[in-house]
């Protein structure tokens, strides 16, 4: 396997203005769908969309994700022109507010994603790895953007069916190394893992995939972990959404513990708290007595 650690500086360019991920960085969900799996992410117009921004903003976000298309487990297929009508106005909304701000579009289609940097977004978040568009790759490349690098398996409709693997990890690992190459022959350099939590996967292949995060560090690429307010949180706690912030803060503890630069997230206080109390623990230096 390729070593890729010689392209690792644990930075990402976004629009000529380096973000170092040392400490790690918080993400913020705004989903522009009337369906997301968490309710309370859901924003239906301008008023709501800036509120929640500039409610993470305040409480320290370092970058906002976009997503008008919702990727829950059975999710329905959503047009590209549908898509395009909630995402391009946010954009192009909270990138006038917000312009220190970097803003992610959560889109797995070329176009979208193209449209969406010309208004304003500064990163490509892609759930499929390009599966789901062959045109993504060549896009991301052409813009000059970091793209993170999600894996998953068949599409939000069917991925919950296709929960078998041989070996997780090395499944795994072999799609990121095929897809990094792919990526890096056409000139993109700045690349981000998720492995995918949720995505294909059952709840112990999730806590696997936690339990192993860093062994992904093999790339020499930030990993970013989405495990906020999941299924693998909620029905391990037999709770709801709703009711697995603390679930998610606990789970985000331990991405971070297993080498995670980058928490998406819908709660942004906790997360960046969760941060400060683990960089916290990590400077301290407490001898044995």
């Amino acid at each position: 396997m390729q070593n890729n650690a010689f392209y690792y500086n644990n930075t990402v360019n976004l629009r000529g203005e380096l973000m170092l991920l040392d400490p790690p960085k918080v993400m913020g969900i705004l989903n522009v769908t009337p369906d997301s799996f968490f309710d309370g992410s859901r924003l239906r117009d301008e008023k709501e969309i800036l509120d929640r921004a500039s409610s993470m903003v305040e409480e320290g976000v370092h970058l906002l994700d976009i997503g008008g298309y919702s990727t829950r487990p059975g999710a329905k297929i959503v047009s590209e022109e549908d898509e395009c009508s909630r995402v391009l106005p946010a954009i192009r909304l909270l990138a006038k507010r917000f312009p220190k701000t970097p803003i992610s579009i959560d889109t797995f289609r070329s176009s979208v994603a193209r449209q969406a940097v010309d208004a304003g977004a500064s990163l490509v978040n892609d759930i499929s790895g390009g599966e789901l568009d062959p045109k993504m790759f060549e896009t991301v490349a052409d813009l000059g953007v970091p793209y993170i690098l999600m894996h998953m398996r068949g599409t939000p409709e069917t991925m919950a069916s296709l929960t078998h693997y041989d070996n997780l990890l090395k499944d795994v690992t072999d799609y990121f190394h095929k897809k990094i190459h792919l990526l890096r022959q056409l000139g993109v350099r700045d690349i981000i893992l998720d492995p995918g939590f949720g995505f294909a996967k059952t709840a112990e292949q999730n806590f696997e995939l936690l339990q192993h995060l860093r062994y992904f560090s093999i790339f020499g690429l930030p990993l970013l972990a989405g495990l906020s307010r999941k299924a693998m949180v909620w029905k391990t706690l037999n709770t709801d959404p709703a009711g697995a912030l603390n679930g998610t803060t606990a789970l985000n503890t331990m991405a971070l513990a297993n080498g995670a630069s980058l928490l998406r997230v819908h709660d942004v206080r906790e997360a960046v708290e969760c941060i400060a109390l683990f960089q916290k623990m990590q400077q301290q230096s407490i001898p044995i007595s």
